[in-house]
């Protein structure tokens, strides 16, 4: 069974088509590390929580969208192994390829899929 990351990013606004570009960048390198699939978006239709949301939970700035992705892996041992190369990977190291976003705020999490229809 298919194993999925995912993610909550709490990204400028403005940074928009410089996330766009880092994200195009990053998903390369996944999938060379043998993800199968990276899907990035964009909120668009976000509403805030009185008791708990993803602009809460990444405690979005008034200047901020909040970015939600997943990568799809073969498996877990493939997840495991493939994220150690990709955080590994010298395309991908903040001194030369910064991330546009505060990743301080980035929540994240491995999920064993049980349903995909």
């Amino acid at each position: 069974m298919t194993y999925v990351d995912g993610f909550v990013i709490p990204v400028p606004t403005a940074n928009r088509e410089v996330y766009r570009q880092f994200a195009e960048r990053a998903a390369a390198v996944f999938k060379e590390h043998g993800a199968l699939k990276v899907v990035e978006c964009w909120g668009d239709d976000v509403p805030e929580g009185k008791v708990t949301s993803f602009p809460m939970a990444i405690k979005r700035k008034d200047d901020e969208t909040v970015v939600f992705s997943w990568v799809v892996w073969p498996s877990r041992q493939s997840r495991d192994e493939g994220m150690k190369a990709v955080m590994a990977d010298p395309r991908l190291q903040p001194d030369k390829d910064p991330m546009p976003f505060d990743g301080q705020r980035l929540i994240y999490g491995g999920f064993e899929v049980i349903v995909d229809a």
